[in-house]
């Protein structure tokens, strides 16, 4: 049986998210969203979880990221609570994906030790899943060049970042990005699941490095 009620929550959440994210920057557009959320109900087909949490977290996650905030950590939040007010999920179920979305960002990673549903766990997988492989080397190089970095740049090293707001401030040549962030995620995948999608796409990475460095050398 079609439960009518889900679906246009769902549908409500897309054309929300569509709409607060019209002219993104393409690494963090619509259609990232439409993977992250392809990806955690394919997940959520294999583990057991809510599935309306999780979907309604993938949609809305980057909706609190505080980029798109000019900086502001609270707005987000706030806008994806304020809109799912606007729907008939109980206040529980509102909690639960405004903390995940407040909470499941790299950068929040630093700092947070709270603890981590399967809902979460599942979202966070996902949306770290499109920040590696082919995807997320399109990803990188897309926001760097958003951002006016270059590409790479022997003189400047890879740095080891300690806390979010240090990472937050980072204006690392796209190429450190790699070292700073993204050949770091296959590790802190959660899930199985998480961590068997990670395989691949980080071994593709490792190669695609390999052959950049090889022809900024000359050996190629």
């Amino acid at each position: 049986m079609i439960n009518f009620e889900y679906e246009k929550i769902i549908s409500n959440a897309i054309a929300f998210v569509k709409e607060q994210l019209a002219g993104a920057e393409s690494g963090h557009d619509w259609w990232h969203i439409q993977r992250v959320y392809t990806t955690v109900c394919s997940m959520a087909e294999k583990i057991e979880s809510d599935r309306l949490i999780v979907e309604l977290s993938a949609l809305l996650h980057d909706i609190a990221d505080a980029k798109f905030n000019g900086g502001d950590e609270e707005i987000g939040p706030a806008k994806v609570r304020a809109f799912l007010k606007t729907t008939e999920l109980n206040d529980e179920k509102v909690e639960a994906v405004v903390y995940i979305v407040r909470n499941m960002s790299f950068k929040a990673s630093y700092d947070f030790a709270g603890e981590k549903s399967i809902e979460f766990q599942i979202v966070q997988d996902a949306d770290r899943l499109d920040a590696i492989g082919a995807i997320g080397i399109a990803r990188a190089f897309s926001y760097g060049g958003y951002k006016g970095r270059p590409f790479y740049n022997p003189e400047i090293l890879p740095e080891k970042y300690t806390n979010g707001k240090d990472y937050k401030s980072s204006i690392s040549p796209t190429i450190n990005h790699f070292y700073e962030k993204l050949l770091l995620l296959k590790e802190l995948m959660n899930t199985d699941e998480g961590k068997r999608r990670a395989e691949k796409r980080h071994l593709y990475m490792v190669s695609y490095l390999q052959q950049f460095f090889d022809e900024w050398e000359g050996k190629s």
